[in-house]
């Protein structure tokens, strides 16, 4: 007898994702084995493997694993320890293959039309259905890794509150999250070239990914209209077997997904190690409570904002982080924050952790954050530690340290490398 799954309400669970690169441990180079590190472990060629709270699968390409809490933890507090030991766990299988995990939201070498592959495996018949359409051997597809945050709502009416606060605080997130300042061997000149490139990925068929930032609707019957059904209608020539006619279709910053009754926000690089993740996670979350409970202005007042006007901040936030001014005055008023004229989006996000976050019996998290909000994101410090113009060796040289401070749960910073 199957039992009804339990409805979660408002911050009653937390799902989260975390993708790593599998490289050689000497070249970096990736390698292609996520598949003989599932067969090492339970003997199958699966595409999910659980341990009690926490579970590994598959990706689209061999050479990424994930990692995921199996079913919605009740908070996110120490959540950073159990991805850490399944980090440990994976890197010791991996060792046999001269193999580790890398973090960040790009490899800074792949060349993805010599070195993708993808799974050959279950659930196959979706990705060939992608390559087909796409072509998946570019940097959109096959070198972009992140952290996903699903976030459950109870009903219409709480599905309206989340959606209306996580559009306000996307734009803000990638200068927290940014971990992809280089590609093809050269800085890109963008603090999140792994987003960039996320967003032009599906551009033969625009009602996919949107503006990232999604739509201002507000019910699930409206977003089935105006969201969910022109998407398929407009993949439909292309997908005459109706493989890609699900939610997981949909690729927007944040999508809903109502098989799960919860949005899933897509837009965080994966930084360097777990507690970074969950630094940047902690922080995201507490903005978007504070906004649903309308503790700056009523929830009315975010449903209005469409989405040109908060993606125009997104895309300067993609290129350059905490830098960018914010003139909007109407946008900064939403978060409560009294500044003169204008601010910087790195002090709007000093005021929000400071006006809705405790961290004190945290302190690993609180460092993290420190961290982030006082150096910079890690896209900045990776930058900072290999140059402007870095040369292979730098650039190895930096993610050499990326993959230490994986391995031991460290936050990468420029002078102290892990």
């Amino acid at each position: 007898m199957s039992t009804k799954p339990v409805t979660l309400h408002l911050f009653e669970g937390y799902g989260v994702e975390m993708e790593y690169m599998i490289v050689d441990r000497d070249t970096l180079q990736v390698r292609p084995i996520t598949d003989q590190l599932i067969y090492d472990e339970v003997g199958a060629y699966v595409s999910d493997v659980e341990f009690g709270k926490m579970a590994w699968s598959n990706e689209l390409v061999l050479h990424v694993v994930e990692l995921k809490t199996q079913s919605p933890a009740h908070t996110l507090l120490g959540l950073e320890n159990d991805f850490q030991e399944h980090v440990r766990k994976i890197n010791q299988l991996l060792e046999k293959h001269n193999a580790m995990l890398l973090p960040t939201g790009a490899h800074p070498l792949m060349d993805p039309f010599k070195e993708t592959k993808l799974w050959p495996h279950e659930h196959n018949a979706v990705y060939e259905a992608y390559n087909r359409i796409f072509d998946c051997r570019g940097h959109g597809w096959a070198n972009l890794q992140s952290t996903h945050l699903n976030l459950p709502f109870g009903d219409d009416e709480e599905f309206g509150k989340l959606h209306a606060a996580i559009r306000m605080v996307l734009p803000l997130i990638p200068a927290l999250a940014a971990s992809s300042p280089v590609l093809d061997g050269k800085a890109s000149g963008l603090l999140d070239t792994r987003l960039e490139v996320y967003r032009k990925n599906q551009g033969r068929i625009p009602a996919i990914a949107g503006k990232v930032v999604p739509e201002p609707v507000f019910t699930q019957k409206d977003y089935e209209e105006q969201i969910l059904n022109r998407m398929y209608e407009a993949v439909a020539p292309h997908d005459p077997e109706g493989v890609l006619q699900e939610e997981f279709l949909n690729s927007r910053g944040a999508i809903a997904r109502f098989d799960r009754s919860a949005i899933e926000i897509r837009i965080i690089d994966i930084q360097e190690s777990p507690v970074a993740d969950l630094a940047v996670l902690q922080a995201v979350v507490a903005a978007i409570q504070a906004l649903i409970a309308e503790r700056w202005v009523g929830i009315d007042k975010l449903k209005q904002w469409d989405e040109n006007r908060l993606s125009d901040l997104f895309l300067q936030v993609v290129r350059s982080g905490q830098e960018v001014v914010i003139n909007d005055r109407d946008f900064i008023d939403c978060f409560g924050f009294d500044c003169k004229d204008n601010c910087t989006v790195g002090e709007l996000w000093k005021h929000l952790v400071a006006e809705t976050l405790n961290l004190e019996e945290q302190p690993h998290v609180a460092h993290a954050l420190n961290v982030i909000l006082s150096r910079g994101c890690l896209s900045k410090r990776i930058v900072e530690a290999m140059g402007e113009n870095p040369t292979e060796q730098d650039i190895k040289r930096v993610y050499l340290s990326l993959s230490r401070c994986l391995q031991n749960g460290d936050v990468f910073i420029p002078e102290k490398p892990c």
